[in-house]
């Protein structure tokens, strides 16, 4: 099986199936060996999300209309829900932009800022919650830290299923920004 080998830091073997194909994401010390031993004990997976991903390509194309319109809907279905949710974690931040973007779900700067992509408003609400969670955690933890996953699951304890649900159908929405 063909795969490409993203070496970065993080803790864990990661495993990504799109068009584009098999992509692992590696601790910088992960050997080979490992790297071999972690697809092989992913094979049956890997070959299942091949054989479903042409189905998780849902919805028509977004035109540029419909791309604006989501960008005007989230700038006000958004905000409620970070100041909501930063008031249960305790955290302050600046400024919320709503963007569209082909590769993050959200992001936070070291100024406080947030960002969110607008198609958040394409999938369930809960998972949607997720991701704004785990940008407002970042304003106390600007890392993926044990305790910045603690965190995260003190104030969303099905994080790791709406992660999941993001993993396997975020492609699918994304593409529909992106092909015709």
């Amino acid at each position: 099986m063909r795969y490409r080998v993203i070496k970065c830091d993080r803790k864990m073997l990661g495993l990504e199936v799109s068009t584009d194909g098999v992509v692992i994401r590696a601790p910088y010390e992960a050997t080979r060996r490992q790297i071999r031993k972690f697809v092989k004990e992913n094979k049956k997976w890997i070959h299942q999300q091949k054989k479903e991903f042409p189905k998780r390509v849902k919805g028509k194309h977004l035109s540029e209309k419909d791309i604006n319109n989501l960008v005007e809907r989230a700038k006000v279905v958004i905000p409620p829900r970070v100041e909501h949710y930063a008031a249960l974690i305790g955290v302050r931040y600046n400024r919320i932009t709503i963007r569209h973007q082909k590769t993050r779900w959200g992001s936070c700067s070291g100024k406080c800022n947030l960002n969110f992509n607008c198609l958040l408003l394409l999938m369930p609400t809960e998972v949607m919650d997720s991701v704004i969670i785990h940008e407002l955690c970042h304003l106390k933890y600007m890392n993926h830290s044990k305790e910045f996953y603690n965190e995260v699951l003190r104030v969303c304890p099905d994080y790791k299923t709406h992660n999941l649900w993001l993993k396997k159908n975020g492609p699918g929405i994304i593409r529909r920004m992106t092909e015709k």
